[in-house]
């Protein structure tokens, strides 16, 4: 995805066109309306050709776009909706795409206005070079007017490398936004979304969407095999910190202790809030030897006491 551009062209008779005047006559039209904008403008912030893609892999659904542009997800569905029937939109294999970007936005004018500056300061000097090698009073190296046109030209190289790297480092509160309700969605305990802070989503975005979900997988795996004392997490306490111990830096996939038997914990194990490194510190510190100390102390008692 090529980055955003900052402005998008919109015709002035907008409002003239029929299916923004067939949408005028709708019950909610102005907030369909405000949507059609704000997905005009997020195309052109995605600069994507007018398909909707996050990282050119992940689709935007309809919830994603809802917390995107901060309206009600049914609002969201009924415009969306309405932009298919009247071919303002067009969605094949699930992915939201603008079939006709190019009445909205032409994404090259920006490159096509830095190509000409470029070739402006190019002509420049040259000509500047060419008045020198007719002087017999100077020499090319000694032209402030050629050096200031050179300093000028790595400057403008130099800043443009600058700004692409910001924004590769950068990425947006939108695109934050997107891939949180993307690894949201595949979680199964969804409670305390809002928890869940600005400064920690974009921790998770780093992390990325295939290392989470393999944790979200490893985590519910584990669920499913313990599932007989083990309770999922709020949705809050794994992307806050939960995660964290299923990662592959941290992951220990069995807990099984020496000896290859698993032991099997009280039912207040599975409630106590420890991560899984935690838990298996506590499993290999139950050691047979203890076990058959505890299983001998219990018959004694009940000898004594019948």
């Amino acid at each position: 995805m090529a980055s955003g551009v900052k402005w998008i062209k919109i015709t002035t008779d907008i409002f003239d066109d029929e299916k923004i005047l067939m949408i005028e006559s709708m019950p909610s039209a102005d907030s369909i309306i405000v949507i059609w904008l704000k997905l005009l403008t997020f195309a052109g912030k995605q600069n994507n050709d007018g398909v909707f893609l996050m990282s050119n892999r992940i689709a935007y659904t309809d919830e994603m776009l809802a917390s995107i542009f901060r309206r009600d997800i049914n609002l969201v569905r009924l415009a969306l909706k309405t932009f298919e029937q009247f071919g303002m939109i067009e969605i094949i294999e699930n992915v939201i795409t603008i079939p006709n970007w190019g009445k909205h936005q032409t994404l090259d004018a920006y490159e096509k206005k830095k190509e000409r500056d470029r070739e402006r300061i190019a002509r420049k000097r040259a000509e500047q070079k060419a008045l020198i090698a007719l002087s017999p009073d100077k020499s090319p190296d000694m032209s402030p007017d050629v050096a200031f046109s050179d300093k000028e030209e790595e400057k403008e190289i130099d800043l443009d490398i600058d700004i692409k790297k910001n924004s590769a480092a950068q990425p947006s509160k939108a695109d934050v936004d997107a891939f949180f309700e993307s690894i949201w969605e595949l979680y199964p305990v969804k409670k305390g979304k809002a928890s869940v802070s600005d400064t920690k989503r974009k921790a998770l975005f780093k992390i990325g969407y295939d290392r989470m979900e393999q944790a979200i997988n490893r985590y519910l795996t584990e669920l499913k095999k313990d599932a007989s004392w083990r309770k999922p997490q709020n949705g809050s306490t794994f992307f806050n910190s939960g995660y964290v111990d299923y990662l592959d830096e941290n992951y220990v996939p069995d807990q099984t202790v020496p000896g290859g038997r698993k032991e099997k914990l009280p039912e207040w194990f599975g409630n106590n809030g420890l991560g899984q490194a935690e838990r298996l510190a506590i499993q290999r510190m139950m050691s047979e030897e203890d076990q058959a100390e505890a299983e001998q102390l219990k018959r004694e008692l009940q000898a004594a006491y019948g």
